[in-house]
């Protein structure tokens, strides 16, 4: 089960990377006004996706890719909430699932922690 969930957030991170090189604009777009640099920061998180998925892929660099990933997760919330408060600003988009996707976030977190095995402990 572990493989098929890492698996999973790999292929959801990579796939999303590439997303953010192919539709800039689009991306651009879910990030809150308060937030500058729009265009750098799709560039910024697209790379951070890509070297995380990536850096899935060995037993060496996993728990660090899954804290990098998980941490990154956590910074593009706001965007989330963004489109959830402003559904009417996404009309192709059907409301229920801005709002689901909130609550996925919670269970792909854990999937991003269970699966690439991230060690809480500080040294």
């Amino acid at each position: 089960m572990k493989k098929i969930i890492l698996s999973f957030v790999f292929i959801w991170f990579f796939i999303g990377s590439l997303a953010h090189f192919i539709f800039t604009n689009s991306e651009a777009k879910i990030i809150p006004g308060y937030i500058p640099w729009h265009v750098a920061d799709v560039y910024v998180s697209g790379f951070l996706e890509m070297l995380g998925a990536l850096g899935l892929l060995s037993k060496k660099t996993r728990s660090y890719a899954g804290f990098g990933l998980f941490c990154l997760t956590i910074a593009v919330t706001p965007a989330n909430v963004y489109m959830a408060m402003h559904a009417s600003k996404y009309p192709d988009i059907a409301p229920w699932t801005l709002n689901a996707r909130l609550v996925f976030q919670l269970v792909f977190l854990w999937m991003i922690s269970w699966s690439s095995e991230i060690r809480w402990r500080l040294h």
